[in-house]
């Protein structure tokens, strides 16, 4: 027997359900990746994100040669070429990782009908830390849509057991055409971050073994500091699936920073568990009395200021330079300039998605447009909008007191003195002359006044 792998975002040999089911059921397995316009150009292209994924996919084949096989490229919509790769080799079945997106299982739902019954497509788990997020259900039987009880229900589930890697793999059938690992400008996109992080598995399996090493113990006090870096960064080797959340999970030792670290990988699962019950959250509102009821600005040249750290307010101009940078963000940093772009300039929530999903790395559909969603006051798990409306220097005082994250990322601040460094436009003439940093020239004046905007956000919620 033969059978296709497909793979998607499960870019790893270690702990690969549907890599593991076709070597027991087939004698010749051919591991393949299609190249689809309509999901690297649509409307969540990035330059940054499809390079790290380049980067994965040419180590993946690395890691199948190694094992006596290699990764087979195609080019074009999987529904015509997944058909025609099992014609051409005479595949019994195509394995493939279950996503949750409506993009992701749309195109299942057409390579399975585009197969016709000629060979079985079977989906398997692999992309979560618990298998099956549609069974878990409320007493009623309805999806969750509060975090609390949904993470009690995702506690409960049971584990199945992490996979090895194979050591060896069968050949694959002779004379058939490999396809070519394009480069990014051959792809039409370009990149736009000067310092990303590695793809591949190997970079994955290292960064998990330093953050177990180093940094887990301190992971639920230190996760929310943004000077002295204490989280993971795992987040773009979980999305492309370079190492699997449920070896994380498994591998996670215990004490109060594991656990931490555990709630986040349910909040993964949660937002995954969301869209995939609720697909049409990844364009609307999940509360329905928000769909066309918030008058959001259009203001163009305060989006773009927000966009390229020009806010005036360095806690969220240190975040959007981090991740025009890196391709990645601190979490804490994210949720601050989520708040700032819907609450202090009342711009759609949909357009700081669109932007993030362009840079980010780990630009994960489910969880972006959930954080997003949540942080606009607009999504599941609901709090009043005055519960998530951040007030920049506040949140700067409490996360980065020295300010050491904002130097980082913004060197026109790095001789201002601790006493203004969260909100240098109150520094005296004197002294911003002295560090070499004139508040409107060196620096931008804060483009809104937090106090007044807070106002006008509670006004454009309704809130009383």
């Amino acid at each position: 027997m033969t059978a296709l792998v497909w793979f998607r975002r499960d870019l790893r040999v270690h702990d690969h359900p549907a890599l593991r089911a076709a070597l027991d059921s087939a004698g010749t397995v051919v591991p393949v990746f299609c190249f689809d316009d309509g999901l690297l150009g649509g409307r969540h292209a990035s330059g940054p994100r499809t390079q790290f994924l380049l980067e994965c996919l040419g180590e993946l084949d690395a890691a199948l040669r190694q094992r006596g096989s290699r990764l087979f490229l195609r080019h074009g919509p999987p529904r015509r070429e997944l058909p025609a790769l099992a014609a051409e080799v005479g595949a019994d079945a195509v394995h493939v990782s279950a996503d949750v997106g409506p993009f992701a299982r749309r195109r299942q739902h057409e390579v399975k009908d585009a197969l016709g019954g000629t060979a079985q497509f079977r989906v398997h788990s692999g992309l979560f830390a618990v298998d099956r997020l549609d069974a878990i259900r409320t007493r009623a039987g309805d999806p969750y849509t509060v975090f609390t009880p949904f993470a009690r229900s995702w506690s409960a589930q049971s584990r199945r057991d992490v996979l090895g890697a194979p050591r060896r793999l069968p050949a694959p059938p002779a004379g058939l055409a490999v396809g070519t690992l394009p480069a990014l400008r051959d792809l039409g996109l370009e990149q736009e971050c000067e310092d990303p992080a590695p793809g591949g598995e190997r970079a994955a399996r290292e960064r998990l073994r330093r953050f177990l090493a180093d940094t887990v113990d301190g992971y639920a006090e230190g996760r929310d500091h943004l000077g002295a870096e204490q989280v993971s960064r795992l987040s773009p080797y979980l999305h492309f699936g370079c190492i699997s959340p449920r070896e994380v999970e498994h591998r996670l030792p215990d004490g109060e920073g594991a656990t931490a670290y555990r709630r986040q990988l349910c909040w993964r699962d949660f937002y995954a568990h969301v869209l995939g019950h609720y697909p049409a959250n990844a364009r609307s509102e999940f509360q329905s009395r928000y769909r066309g009821t918030i008058r959001w600005s259009r203001a163009r040249k305060r989006f773009d200021a927000w966009c390229e750290g020009r806010t005036g307010y360095p806690a969220v101009d240190a975040g959007m330079r981090q991740l025009r940078r890196e391709g990645w963000m601190h979490n804490r940093a994210r949720l601050l300039v989520g708040s700032f772009l819907t609450k202090d300039l009342g711009i759609d929530w949909r357009w700081g998605e669109r932007w993030f999903m362009r840079l980010l790395l780990d630009g994960d559909e489910a969880s972006n447009n959930g954080n997003w969603q949540w942080i606009a006051s607009v999504g599941v798990d609901p709090q009043p909008a005055f519960r998530r409306l951040f007030n920049p220097s506040r949140q700067q005082e409490r996360f980065d007191p020295g300010g050491e994250y904002v130097r980082r990322y913004l060197p026109e601040l790095a001789d201002v003195p601790d006493a203004y460094i969260t909100e240098p436009w109150t520094m005296p003439a004197e002294v911003q002359e002295r560090v070499g940093c004139r508040i409107g020239r060196d620096y931008p004046a804060p483009i809104v006044d937090h106090a007044q905007a807070r106002r006008e956000a509670l006004t454009r919620y309704r809130v009383k």
